[in-house]
């Protein structure tokens, strides 16, 4: 959360960063081999962030991961984007432009969309310097949901063996790799992982070293969803900047001004006083042009400006004649026309000409030719004297025939050049005055400020309170009770001790504080338990898969070889400590159905046997 500063406390005014993602540069070629095995890769593939890197043996396994960018893709339309075909990343530089274009390879955190998934890796590997021609010679070590189908799983191996040819692969939960990274080596523990992402929420018990499957549970909310629900409440609070009010701003308020109230109602009793609302409030500053704030034209500038005015004025008055009297002019040869079969006689023709024109009699004919004749010769004149003195005119009252259509008011009605004064307010009368700043009736700074007061706390309260945005789904607390209500009392004792939080939807301010007020209202009287917040939160998973890759870099058991893949399928998992269990899908053998089809096929030719020798 951003911390203002004494003189900020007074006004509490923080500008919107609006951050844009650096292009990530092309690294050199990846680690060499040390001895017979090659360097691991890592792959830390989450639904907000993807985060790659090596596992160099040694005293120095080496930075944090190398390459980290947002998990999206966007395409466009025949090669748009200079034909560079599709952006992935960093590359995007700033998201609320392609908003519309961005798509992600993951339903919720499961990636179901491998195609994107695979425009991923490509930049994951070229950034690297990893050249995924012919085969990517590397070991992978990739994160993964929380019981991930076997489906999503079976298409990962996919891509990753037949479109790499990789030599091998290992799976692993994200939040597991956090919770033994943070723990200490060589030590068989039980706890309570509590870990919060992009779009879904897990509580995880471990029991001697390993997930138990059967009892983790998942929450359908997360920081997609807290940004999604802020950006509703600011829109409907200031529906005057629907437009930059946007996710990527609300996703910045969120990692820097939000926090996690240890008790929410009574956080709220505390907005209502308004001196705490005064200095607690975060005003987000929405950039705005202050060039409104008054004129600085010169003389000679709004001079010229007004003469281009009145020049596009002639030529739109110029252009409205001529197709007014070509208009009249087609009328007035129609009706001339009509009147010439009057006068040859045809009277039939005559008739129905006239009741096509809805008119009564030949003097109401004669009438209107009389009018409109006048009014095509008065529009020539008219014309031939603009061209001649080069004046604003118009044409004027038009004849009161059917078929001519009144034009509103307009700027034609304006007879000369004096009548137009009213219409250019910034021109000064004849005497010419200095050029003076306009004084605002109103703060434009301040009016393009946002008031962001308890919004702070209901946006992330809703991982603990589902129901502030009409989930029907329990909130972590809830959950938590659920979970430990399923293990005798020595075994919730047991997990209490050891509660992790992790993801980086923890590291909102006072998230530890408020899980362990849960816990202490939920468990017995004078009863212990121990909370502890990663490391870092965001970055753990990855630390944590490197370290393992490390540890088993020799150890063939928990690697999932092209072998495997190819005998047992793409869905195979070789389990570890970190990993989910592989429960394989049983389906019918295929000899049963033919052995079926098979006795099914002797009981119709039994039955056809009866009734011939009964016939």
């Amino acid at each position: 959360m951003a911390v203002a500063t004494a003189a900020g406390l007074a006004t509490n005014v923080f500008p919107f960063r609006d951050a844009r993602a650096a292009p990530d540069p092309v690294l050199e070629a990846g680690p060499v081999a040390h001895g017979s095995l090659p360097v691991p890769l890592v792959l830390d593939n989450g639904s907000f962030q993807a985060r790659a890197g090596w596992a160099c043996p040694g005293p120095d396994p080496g930075p944090e991961p190398r390459l980290q960018f947002r998990a999206v893709c966007a395409r466009g339309r025949g090669g748009a984007r200079g034909g560079a075909g599709p952006q992935v990343g960093n590359a995007l530089g700033s998201l609320e432009p392609l908003r519309w274009m961005l798509r992600s390879p993951f339903d919720r955190n499961v990636p179901v969309n491998l195609e994107l998934q695979e425009l991923l890796l490509d930049y994951s590997f070229q950034h690297l310097g990893v050249s995924s021609q012919g085969c990517v010679d590397h070991p992978i070590v990739l994160t993964e949901a929380v019981c991930t189908p076997l489906y999503s799983r079976q298409m990962m191996s996919e891509l990753l063996f037949e479109c790499y040819r990789i030599p091998k692969v290992a799976y692993g939960i994200d939040s597991l790799f956090s919770f033994y990274h943070n723990n200490p080596k060589n030590m068989i523990s039980s706890g309570l992982i509590i870990s919060s992402g992009y779009q879904c929420t897990h509580i995880l018990p471990i029991l001697e070293g390993r997930l138990d499957a059967r009892n983790c549970k998942r929450i359908n909310l997360g920081g997609s969803q807290a940004a999604g629900y802020l950006q509703r409440l600011l829109q409907l609070k200031y529906p005057g900047h629907l437009a930059a009010i946007t996710l990527s701003r609300m996703e910045e308020i969120l990692h820097e001004h939000s926090y996690i109230a240890e008790d929410y109602v009574e956080e709220l009793q505390k907005w209502r006083c308004p001196d705490y609302y005064e200095n607690n409030v975060h005003k987000m500053q929405l950039p705005f042009s202050s060039k409104l704030l008054g004129s600085t034209l010169t003389s000679e500038e709004k001079q010229e400006r007004r003469q281009q005015q009145l020049r596009r004025l002639q030529e739109l008055n110029a252009r409205r004649r001529e197709e007014k009297l070509q208009l009249d002019q087609e009328r007035l040869d129609r009706l001339l026309y009509v009147q010439e079969l009057l006068e040859d006689g045809q009277m039939d023709q005559f008739h129905k000409a006239l009741i096509e024109l809805n008119m009564d009699s030949p003097e109401e004919l004669q009438s209107y030719i009389q009018k409109l004749s006048a009014a095509v010769e008065q529009a020539k004149q008219k014309i031939l004297q603009a061209e001649v003195s080069l004046e604003v005119d118009v044409v004027d009252s038009k004849p009161e025939t059917p078929d001519l259509e009144q034009l509103e008011p307009s700027l034609e009605d304006v007879e000369n050049i004096n009548d137009f004064e009213p219409l250019f307010s910034e021109e000064t009368p004849e005497v010419e005055k200095p050029v003076t700043t306009v004084q605002p009736v109103f703060n434009l700074a301040a009016y393009h400020q946002l008031f962001v007061g308890t919004e702070r706390i209901r946006a992330p309260e809703i991982i603990f309170q589902p129901s502030l945005i009409g989930e029907e789904q329990a909130g972590i607390a809830e959950t938590l009770q659920y979970i430990l209500d399923r293990y005798p009392k020595d075994v919730q004792e047991l997990l209490v001790q050891n509660v992790l939080l992790t993801g980086g939807n923890m590291m909102y301010p006072g998230m530890k504080v408020r899980i362990e007020k849960e816990l202490l209202e939920m468990r017995p009287f004078q009863s212990s338990f121990q909370v502890q917040l990663a490391a870092n939160p965001v970055l753990d998973a990855w630390y944590g898969a490197r370290d393992w890759a490390l540890d088993h870099l020799d150890n063939e058991d928990v690697w999932i070889t092209r072998k495997d893949y190819e005998e047992k399928g793409g869905g195979y998992l070789r389990e570890h400590c970190a990993s989910n269990v592989y429960i394989p899908i049983r389906l019918p053998k295929q000899a049963s159905r033919s052995a079926e089809a098979q006795a099914s096929g002797k009981g119709s030719g039994a039955s056809g046997g009866g009734a011939g020798e009964q016939a």
